[in-house]
């Protein structure tokens, strides 16, 4: 069988990402024990960016925020993913993160698509407010560029078809220095329903050229990855939902991007494993009895497609202790192999919708005024 070549390595900033692969950031998701659980199966020159935080928070030196922003002692470049809607905000958040030396990259994020985040103006709205888009990106380029730490920018497609707002998005950030964008082929409307249009990442990429574009969206597997590159053109890729229950998909696309043979998918047994460890590592984190709560989401992924039981499912569900959680793994038949079932898409999808807007937000898109109340911890994208 004849592989693929190579894909160049992407580079951001002083960082070569090889191969082009980038975790997204996911709330409760991507923390320093996943991120971990990842980069031990994939490249470790390919980036893992930590859960969303919110730059207000990291102004204001909010406890929690401050624990959710570790890194692990090997985890090189940190790369972290900054929310805001005040310049001034960002700038501060931006300065104050780079001069503790806490974060190598930082991403913005563009794409939440959650009511409670678009009805005050923030997350996939704000693009549409162009000038304001402007003001916050060129204020956290400034702000990290005495470090050489590099910006990014993440973002929808637009509100809706009516209102696309990436080319938009994707010109102001490469004018305001940052170092690559990378889109979801999907508006807010459309939130996780439906398909990427990976037709609007090759419009973006016609449209931006001086720095790298990532594309977004309905990457479940290695293949996937490939064939948004070669039909888009795109530099690299971004990752999210994808890999829940699947750190191991970072094996299979560091070896399709590097033109290597693919692995054969875990069976049971192995799975049974990763689960373990996955535990094991978020009970070094938070405690075990944290631990095991946060694990708890993760279990429909890890065993989507096998011929788990509902009655074992339920109780991996409620598991309380990596006593519990060693024994009902042990029930587990370690020889099943991995089903054609757990192919495809995980993760939230949900039904698109109208997207909740301020009042007059449309009226005036040049219109900078920052908007009220909008900095709230959220991810998406």
């Amino acid at each position: 069988m004849s592989l693929a070549p190579a894909t160049e390595p992407l580079r951001i900033g002083p960082y070569a990402v090889d191969p082009p692969v980038v975790l997204a950031p996911m709330a409760g998701i991507t923390n320093l024990a996943f991120r971990k659980l990842c980069r031990e199966y994939g490249s470790r020159d390919s980036l893992y960016v930590c859960e969303m935080i919110t730059a207000r928070a990291v102004v204001e030196r909010n406890a929690k925020t401050l624990r959710m922003m570790s890194f692990d002692e090997g985890e090189h470049p940190r790369s972290m993913q900054l929310y805001g809607v005040d310049p001034a905000t960002m700038a501060e958040a931006v300065k104050i993160v780079v001069g503790e030396g806490w974060a190598d990259h930082i991403d913005t994020n563009w794409g939440c698509p959650v009511a409670k985040v678009t009805r005050k103006g923030g997350g996939a709205a704000l693009p549409y407010k162009r000038r304001l888009f402007e003001d916050i990106i060129s204020a956290a380029v400034r702000a990290a560029e005495p470090a050489g730490v590099p910006v990014t920018a993440k973002f929808r497609v637009g509100i809706d078809d009516e209102h696309t707002t990436y080319l938009d998005a994707g010109r102001i950030a490469e004018e305001a220095g940052a170092s690559a964008v990378a889109l979801h082929g999907r508006t807010a409307a459309q939130r996780y329903s439906g398909t990427a249009d990976w037709e609007r990442i090759t419009r973006l990429k016609e449209t931006v050229r001086s720095i790298p574009v990532l594309g977004n969206g309905d990457i479940f597997t290695a293949s996937d990855a490939r064939r948004m590159m070669d039909s888009t053109g795109c530099d690299g890729v971004v990752v999210g939902r994808g890999c829940l229950g699947r750190p191991w998909l970072f094996r299979e696309l560091h070896a399709e991007l590097r033109g290597e043979p693919i692995p054969e998918p875990p069976d049971l047994g192995e799975i049974r494993g990763i689960v373990y460890r996955h535990a094991c590592l978020l009970a070094e984190l938070m405690g075990e009895e944290k631990a095991m709560r946060d694990l708890r989401k993760h279990m429909s992924w890890y065993f989507m497609g096998f011929p788990v039981g509902s009655e074992l499912r339920r109780r991996l569900g409620v598991v309380s202790t990596l006593g519990e959680l060693a024994s009902m793994l042990d029930e587990l038949d370690p020889d099943v192999p991995f089903p054609t079932e757990a192919e495809g898409p995980r993760g939230r999808q949900g039904s698109p919708g109208k997207v909740a807007l301020p009042e007059g937000w449309l009226d005036d898109p040049e219109d900078n005024s920052v908007p009220v109340g909008a900095d709230l911890d959220h991810s998406g994208g």
